[in-house]
């Protein structure tokens, strides 16, 4: 498997995880049965838990974009130092963001978020530049 084909299943596995501190949280606030539930007016989540669940939709929103991309250096098999580093650099980037969003650490957030998207980027430039 390439690197690239590595570091977006890293992306998708971090990203279809995210969900469980907040929806433990949820549980822990609310108790299962009412967790599992439709509430009218649901116990609130914890500051840190809303923000993971910002950062989760966040990480969704963005593999939509990353994920094609990768796909199609794969399919155009334009596999390149370039594409498998902009890769790994989207893995870590979207990690350090899910931990700052999550933990409130100023300037952190913003500037991971930009990285991923330069990386994602440099990935577009890579498949539009290729042939």
């Amino acid at each position: 498997m390439s690197d690239e084909l590595t570091f977006l299943t890293y992306v998708v596995l971090l990203t279809a995880l995210l969900w469980v501190p907040y929806i433990l949280n949820q549980i822990s606030a609310q108790g299962l049965v009412n967790a599992v539930g439709y509430q009218d007016n649901p116990a609130a989540l914890a500051s840190w838990a809303q923000r993971l669940k910002a950062a989760h939709y966040n990480a969704a929103e963005n593999l939509v974009v990353f994920a094609p991309l990768v796909i199609i250096v794969e399919i155009l098999q334009i596999s390149s130092s370039a594409t498998a580093i902009s890769c790994m650099v989207y893995f870590y980037a979207r990690l350090v963001h899910a931990l700052s969003y999550t933990f409130a650490i100023p300037w952190v957030r913003t500037i991971s978020f930009a990285v991923s998207f330069f990386a994602t980027i440099g990935i577009a430039y890579q498949v539009l530049t290729a042939f």
